[in-house]
């Protein structure tokens, strides 16, 4: 049996226009990426762990925080969700029930990567990478655990800073012939090095980008119209949103010392939206629908 979510996303892969996936994290990311027209977000495992524990990517997130906050964000918006599934949180086994509980969540696909744990932000130093015999376990036991032949399999290698791009041909091969619908190939260094892996690998690839950072020692920023010239097929935003949530914040606290400074109130309209709008992003006008409508008056005040 095939879901909406899950065939809407493996259609949106295979279609030839690039897809373009930001990196959700909470219920306002979710939200505000559907309501701004994108027809699918990836769930940032890196946000998560930063959002929810105050915690950088290095491994600190166990599988029950991660599918209990996947779970909500599929709940909130109505398009695809690919949610982030580390690595797996252990052997074969571990993965199978893994990604059977995801797709339960109402996720329409699932990520896993190839590092050792406990695993690294992608573009942090001091990763290392299991073999690909285990690795094709992996995900040889992800395909036979979906009930939904359509739930997407994104398999992620880390091993172009450890082995070199030859070794990620050969790795996102084997992942494809084992069962994954999505290839992942991260912190490659150059737009060739994007296009060389696009070419030779049997599946569609994605890739990551940053937005707007000056500095970066990984994967140079590209747009996404020159990845999809560079034969790509998706490409994932995942510390966008974090990102400038952050500065969104750093900029109302700056904006409070201002007026605690002064003394007097501080008008700052580009530090936050009105409270009419934040309502109108969480659905707050059908909550207040559904209070119509099944509850008495007086249950209602």
């Amino acid at each position: 049996m095939t879901g909406p979510r899950t065939s809407k996303l493996r259609a949106l892969i295979e279609a030839e226009p690039i897809l373009v996936m930001p990196g959700v994290f909470d219920g306002y990311s979710a939200r505000l990426t559907e309501q701004a027209g994108y027809p699918a977000g990836f769930i940032s495992g890196a946000g998560l762990s930063e959002a929810l524990l105050g915690q950088p990517d290095v491994g600190l997130m166990g599988p029950e925080t991660n599918l209990n906050a996947s779970r909500a964000l599929a709940a909130c918006c109505t398009i695809p969700l690919i949610a982030d599934g580390d690595t797996g949180y252990g052997n074969a086994v571990n993965v199978f029930h893994l990604v059977r509980d995801f797709e339960q969540a109402g996720l329409a696909g699932i990520m896993l990567e190839d590092q050792t744990w406990p695993k690294r932000c992608g573009h942090m130093s001091g990763k290392s990478v299991i073999s690909a015999e285990e690795m094709v376990e992996k995900l040889q036991a992800a395909s036979a655990s979906r009930r939904d032949p359509d739930f997407i399999i994104k398999s992620r290698t880390d091993s172009f800073a450890t082995h070199g791009i030859d070794e990620v041909i050969c790795r996102l091969n084997r992942y494809a012939e084992a069962g994954a619908d999505l290839l992942f190939a991260d912190a490659l260094l150059s737009a060739d090095a994007i296009r060389t892996v696009a070419r030779n690998v049997s599946k569609p690839l994605c890739v990551n980008m940053g937005f707007g950072i000056r500095k970066r020692s990984t994967t140079p920023l590209i747009s996404a119209a020159e990845l999809q010239g560079l034969g790509v097929a998706a490409v994932i935003y995942p510390r966008l949103l974090t990102a400038c949530a952050i500065q969104g914040m750093k900029n109302g606290l700056d904006a409070l010392a201002q007026q605690l400074r002064s003394g007097t109130v501080v008008e700052r309209d580009d530090c936050a939206v009105s409270f009419e709008e934040l309502n109108e992003t969480v659905g707050f006008r059908h909550a207040q629908a559904l209070e119509r409508r099944f509850t008495t008056k007086e249950g209602a005040k």
